[in-house]
Order: C-alpha cells, then sequence, then structure tokens
C-alpha cells in the first residue's frame, strides 16, 4: 500500500470515531501514535548500538509491549489502558539520570489526549501503522519521512494549525541562502512543526559532517520553541525522523514569554530560521516584557525584536514576515529602524499571492539579515510566479526549482553582494531612500508597471480563497462552542 493510501485509510477509520472532531483532532491523535512507534523503532536501533541501553519508559508502556501485537488488547480494553493507564503514566514519566529521553516523551504527552472513543477503531489504526513502514529497514525510511512529509502538508487544510507549516520550497531556499555550517546554533523560536529545523540537519549534515564526532556535534547544535502542544509533538516527532536521538532542545513554551533582557550572551545563537506567526495578536501582559518603545501585542512584530536580541554579533537570520511589517508605522517604524541601525538587512524577497493558501491570502516577504553592522542598501528581488502558473493550492504549491533565478543571483555575502545586479525582478534601495520614506519598506518593483488589470481568473481565485478562510473559521467557532457544551455536560 503507498503512503498516501495508508495515511487515508487511516483517517478513514478515524471519521467513523464519534470522538475525533475535524481534521486538526485527526492529526492529533495520529501524530501521538507515531511518535511512540518510531520512538520504539529508534529504541531498537539503539539497543543494538549502545551495550548499556534502557529504555526510559516501562515496559508495559512501550509500543511493542501493548500495541505492536495486532490481535493484542482491543475494545474497551485499550480504551481504559490508554485513558487511565498510558497516558498518565508518561504525563508524569520520571527522568533518571542525564537520559533526557524520558523528559522528552514527558513533554510530548503533557498536553496530547486520546480522542477516540472506540477501542475496536482504535486497534484498527495502530494496526495500520505497524503494518506500514519499519522505521528501521534502510530502504522504507525515506517512506517514513515522505508519510511525515504528507502528514504536515495536510495541516494546511487543518483548520488553524495549517499556521505550523511552512512550504518546503521556502524553508530549503531560506536554509540555503542562510547557510548554517557544523558548529553554529541553529534556532527556531517559533519553530512548529520543525520544518526550518529538518532543512537545516540536512543541510549541516550534506554539508559538514563526515565523522562520529561531527555528528555529535551536530546533536547538540539544533534548537527549537514553540507554543502549542500539537505542532511540539510533531516537530519533536520529526526531529527523532531526522535522526536527532534525544531532542531535549526542543522546548513546549512561549518563547515571548520571557523578559526581552533576559535574553543573555550565552544564550544568543548563530543562526535564526523562522517563520512566526502572524496576524495574531499575544495575550495580555505579553508586551510588557519587551522595551516600551516596542511594545505591541501583534506576535510577527515581537518576534522581530526578539530575533534581534538571540542573535550573536555576526549571526543570520531569515524569517518570513507579512507586508504588514514592511509599510507599517508607529510601533513597526521604531522596530525596522531599529533593524537597519543594528542589523544589515541585506535581501528582501518578495512571494507572490498565494503561497500560503490555503491558510492564509496573506501577502508575505522573506527578510535576510546579518547582525553587528548598520543597514547601508536593501536588495529586493520579487519572486515570480513560473511560466503558466497564475496561482499556487494544495495540489500545486510552490516548488524549490522556482529559487533557482534568486540563487544565481544570490552571490556570497563574502563580497557583500557587490557583484549583485539590477534586472527585471531586482533592485536596490539606500539606506537615505528608505529614511526619507519614514522606514516604509513597502517598495514596488521599478522595472514592472503595477498598474495592469489584474487577471480576472487571479481575482477570483483570490476572492475563492477568502471565502475558503471564512468558512474554516465558522467550523471552527462551531466546534469550540460544541466541545464546550460537551465539557460543560460531561
Amino acid at each position: 500500500m503507498s503512503i498516501s493510501s495508508t495515511i487515508k485509510s487511516i483517517q478513514d477509520i478515524m471519521r467513523k470515531d464519534v470522538g475525533v472532531d475535524g481534521d486538526a483532532q485527526r492529526l492529533s491523535q495520529l501524530v501521538w501514535m507515531l511518535f511512540l512507534k518510531i520512538f520504539d523503532d529508534r529504541e531498537s536501533e539503539w539497543e543494538l548500538l549502545q551495550d548499556k541501553y534502557k529504555s526510559p519508559l516501562p515496559e508495559k508502556y512501550r509500543w511493542r509491549n501493548w500495541a505492536a501485537n495486532a490481535e493484542g488488547m482491543t475494545g474497551d480494553e485499550l480504551k481504559q489502558f490508554l485513558d487511565n493507564d498510558l497516558f498518565p503514566a508518561l504525563q508524569n514519566l520520571e527522568a533518571k539520570g542525564s537520559d533526557q529521553r524520558a523528559y522528552v516523551i514527558r513533554s510530548v504527552f503533557e498536553d496530547a489526549y486520546n480522542y477516540m472513543k472506540s477501542g475496536q477503531l482504535i486497534r484498527q489504526v495502530i494496526n495500520k501503522i505497524q503494518e506500514g513502514v519499519d522505521f528501521n529497514k534502510a530502504q522504507e525510511r525515506h517512506l517514513f519521512g515522505d508519510m511525515y512529509e504528507q502528514l504536515l502538508r495536510d495541516l494546511q487544510a487543518a483548520g488553524n494549525a495549517g499556521e505550523f507549516y511552512t512550504p518546503r520550497a521556502v524553508t530549503e531556499f531560506m536554509v540555503e541562502m542562510v547557510n548554517p555550517r557544523l558548529g553554529e546554533k541553529v534556532m527556531d523560536p517559533a519553530c512548529g512543526t520543525g520544518g526550518f529545523l529538518s532543512c537545516s540537519i540536512e543541510h549541516i549534515r550534506k554539508q559538514d559532517v563526515k565523522t562520529l564526532e561531527d555528528e555529535a556535534q551536530l546533536q547538540g547544535s539544533i534548537f527549537g520553541i514553540e507554543k502549542k502542544p500539537m505542532p511540539h509533538l510533531l516537530c519533536t516527532t520529526n526531529m527523532i525522523l531526522h535522526g536527532i536521538d534525544v531532542p531535549s532542545n526542543i522546548r513546549h513554551d512561549n518563547t515571548l514569554a520571557r523578559p526581552l533582557i533576559s535574553w543573555g550572551p550565552s544564550e544568543r545563537v548563530d543562526v535564526v530560521v523562522t517563520n512566526p506567526p502572524f496576524g495574531g495578536m499575544e495575550e495580555d501582559g505579553i508586551e510588557t516584557n519587551f522595551p516600551t518603545a516596542f511594545r505591541t501585542r501583534e506576535t510577527a512584530d515581537l518576534f522581530l525584536v526578539l530575533i534581534m536580541q538571540m542573535l550573536k554579533p555576526g549571526g543570520r537570520a531569515a524569517l518570513v514576515l507579512p507586508d504588514s511589517l514592511l509599510f507599517g508605522d508607529g510601533i513597526k517604524t521604531r522596530i525596522k529602524e531599529k533593524l537597519l541601525e543594528e542589523c544589515n538587512l541585506h535581501t528582501i524577497v518578495r512571494l507572490p499571492k498565494g503561497v500560503f493558501a490555503p491558510y492564509t491570502s496573506i501577502n508575505t516577504n522573506l527578510l535576510f539579515f546579518t547582525k553587528g553592522t548598520p543597514t547601508k542598501d536593501i536588495w529586493f528581488y520579487e519572486h515570480p510566479y513560473p511560466e503558466g502558473v497564475k496561482s499556487y493550492n494544495k495540489t500545486k504549491p510552490m516548488q524549490i526549482e522556482e529559487f533557482e533565478a534568486e540563487k544565481r543571483w544570490w552571490k556570497s555575502e563574502d563580497d557583500e553582494f557587490k557583484r549583485r545586479e539590477e534586472s527585471r525582478y531586482a533592485w536596490k534601495v539606500s539606506l537615505e531612500n528608505i529614511k526619507a520614506r519614514n522606514y516604509n519598506l513597502d517598495i514596488k518593483n521599478p522595472h514592472i508597471s503595477h498598474t495592469e488589470a489584474q487577471d480576472p481568473e487571479v481575482l477570483l481565485a483570490e476572492y475563492a480563497a477568502i471565502q475558503e478562510d471564512i468558512k474554516k473559521l465558522r467550523d471552527e467557532l462551531k466546534a469550540a462552542l460544541r466541545q464546550a457544551l460537551q465539557q460543560g455536560c460531561a
């Protein structure tokens, strides 16, 4: 059975269960099961490689002992075991000695939940996972990765969970351009499902990892923080899939909940790659962690200020930000002024509409900067749709090959980008010009007329995307109300 067929059959089983409401809950249910399956497969490998390996899990809670047997526990017995035994045990798992694996498992399960009500259907799902792919078979390991990547793509259609998935083409381009290397600390302070971190791991391994010592150094150099439980679970599992044996540096926390000044020199990092949440507001009081001049409840703005603090001198950052930051005034102007004074904002890639559809139709940009020297000029690059494409969607997402033109144009930062040339899609703006515009960075491509009539098909597609966003918000509100009523009646 193909990977997509396996996932579809699992989701079809879950749809029969009255306890699972919507794609987001189905994904959450599936991923904690996948985590335990993957962890068990990795434990089989560690047992072979480490003479004194001891599982952090008591024997009865290891996947092999309660799930792997297709004729094992089912029905009410399985349901009771999960709800009253397995989950409480993993949520209170004690870490012994220096092994951080127990801590990782506990943090993964502290907000996980078994939504399914039917023990028979739970058994069917477990059996599908068990027979799907053996992660320890080298020829099947990449299939497991493909399965997981498809799950992450499915998040785009799972209500507001889509905010945690950045298209693979975007993450690969950003990581390649910021070029993290072995020995550097790499951080995503809003890591979602771990797309930027997994790309960074692959990039560093390809460039630099030659020995076991190199691999050990890489293992300790990847850092991520995620506020919400489901993406944190997805990210932790993603790290194990990408060979990070003990992803204890992936924390379940709100990065913005600490005073900015508390991020001292010992916690500074060399590289930040991230897509911070945008279009949302932080809870009351979070803004007081920031200096008065930068206090706002807009999440993306706060993350930009934080990233400037987190970087070492000479540290590099690449992040996704919406148009509103570019043209915004007031506090946004002060944030941009700080950015251009303390960092070299050398490149802004303006993405076309629809890159993050169907989650959002907001226009987005990729900002690349280096801390420690002020900005003199900013290069802009307007990423065009490929020939014959008028918009992106779930079945036709952006492809990494589209960035080849940017890569050829990019050049090396070592020469301060002096070899860059203006073209139909590239142009340079001086700091003086930006100051004269009161730090408005929403600068249109001077080489292309922006008064041309919009293609009706594009306008209709944008309208449809907005209507779909509205429908999803309405469905989420209904689901939340139903859940609140059910809990109130329980």
